[in-house]
């Protein structure tokens, strides 16, 4: 039987609508929720990026050693967790998607520009998704070529996009309780090996290793207001945003440095410590086939983002193309400068939610959040944004080559020497919240 929905090509009551002219459902409940962002907390990799937080050198050296990376894991984690319940808060209250807020606090036009800057970063992590599932399974079973691998994640993907709400609910009933399953055993596993000593190593670049765990949290918040837009109250969206994925990316992240130290820090190796136990093979496929709600994350909010753009867009053809797009990008691509890429991301997004936050929570947000496609241009939260990124530059400026030399060469420039335990993102997020409250309260001032 064909539902009346379909007949006349509206959204199911249950579902995401297909254009922004449609109004969000409010149907996800906190354990909804929570399981959504649990396992998005799980990822491979958190394995396979784990050495991210032992602060590597210029040649890929290990600073901190591994208890000192736990522990600048579970810091950099939680204060991101927070900032990733912040972020859920705004979806919820206003029913409006991620970039669509971001009118309210640049204006209409003005939201293009990190409404761009998020569909590259999203399309990037979408397509290093495909590519790790594929490296993964190809660990798991080296019979099929990596395409066919490809292929398949790109599918998936592509499929779970199509109604994500009710691939969250899937979530939420069949995959969470397996994917805490495998994790227990293979703590249970992997501290039945041999361990070396955990605290060989140095404490020094401390803050640069919970940075990095910091920014894979970070990269969530440009989307997190897609879904928690459809969270029936604003408590549960920041719970479980904010509780669900920490905790779980603290364990994942935990397992993944444990089996990094199994192999001697070989980051090419951290794979083999799961797969060599009993059953090793068998529960790691759980890991691998999940992994495709991370893709679906990347590629859904791509569509959503580009609906800014386009508000009339059906967001079916968008994210039809977009799998497509994200799947032929890594048939051809590799992982490459996994680090200098979250480096990048936290120094635009982690700045640009300190704006946010100031603006919709102690700001213009408490008496009219203007989300219209006529929202006028505000300049001055523009200039925040630029002074909180300048800010994370001049702390950490990453390790994309020309990029970081020309903000060492700024901050010879201006004789700035930050300290080592200097965290970049709190800076950033501080100073860029600050000078929001500054001009907001200059902007009153001018009122009156």
């Amino acid at each position: 039987m064909t539902s009346s929905s379909a007949v006349h090509g509206t959204t199911p009551r249950d579902e995401v609508p297909y254009t922004l002219d449609e109004p969000a459902p409010k149907v996800l409940g906190f354990w909804d929720q929570s399981a959504f962002w649990a396992n998005l907390g799980v990822s491979l990799f958190a394995f396979s990026g784990a050495y991210t937080v032992l602060a590597p050198d210029e040649n890929g050296a290990p600073t901190l050693s591994i208890a000192a990376g736990i522990v600048a894991m579970i810091v950099g984690t939680a204060i991101g967790g927070l900032m990733l319940g912040l972020s859920a808060v705004p979806g919820a209250r206003t029913g409006q998607p991620a970039m669509v807020l971001l009118r309210g606090l640049f204006g209409a036009r003005l939201s293009y520009a990190p409404t761009v800057l998020n569909v590259a970063q999203l399309v990037g992590w979408g397509t290093f998704e495909l590519i790790v599932i594929a490296d993964a399974a190809r660990a798991l079973y080296d019979g099929v070529p990596r395409w066919a691998y490809v292929v398949a994640a790109g599918v998936l993907t592509t499929a779970l996009t199509i109604r994500p709400l009710g691939s969250v609910r899937l979530l939420r009933r069949y995959v969470t309780v397996a994917v805490l399953a495998a994790l227990v055993y293979f703590y249970v596993q992997l501290l039945r090996e041999p361990l070396p000593d955990l605290t060989e190593g140095s404490w020094g670049g401390f803050w640069v290793g919970a940075d990095a765990a910091l920014a894979v949290s970070i990269s969530w918040v440009p989307v997190a207001a897609d879904y928690t837009r459809h969270a029936r109250s604003v408590r549960g969206a920041f719970g479980a945003a904010a509780v669900g994925y920490s905790a779980t990316q603290i364990v994942a992240y935990v397992l993944g440095l444990l089996a990094l130290a199994l192999v001697a820090g070989d980051s090419t190796k951290v794979f083999d410590p799961f797969l060599h136990v009993t059953l090793g093979a068998v529960v790691f496929a759980v890991f691998v086939l999940r992994e495709a709600d991370q893709s679906f994350t990347n590629v859904y909010s791509t569509a959503v983002s580009i609906q800014n753009l386009v508000p009339r867009a059906d967001r079916r053809g968008l994210t039809v193309t977009l799998g497509a797009g994200t799947t032929a990008l890594a048939l051809v691509l590799n992982i490459g400068d996994y680090a200098g890429f979250l480096s990048l991301i936290g120094s635009v997004f982690v700045p640009m939610l300190g704006v946010l936050a100031a603006d919709f929570f102690l700001g213009r947000g408490r008496t009219g959040w203007d989300v219209s496609r006529t929202a006028p241009a505000r300049w001055s939260m523009i200039a925040a944004w630029a002074v909180g990124f300048a800010a994370y530059q001049l702390v950490n400026p990453g390790s994309v080559g020309w990029w970081a030399a020309l903000w060492r060469d700024v901050r010879e420039a201006l004789g700035v020497a930050p300290p080592s335990w200097m965290s970049a993102s709190l800076l950033s997020f501080l100073v860029a919240a600050l000078v929001t409250l500054l001009v907001g309260r200059i902007a009153r001032f001018r009122g009156r």
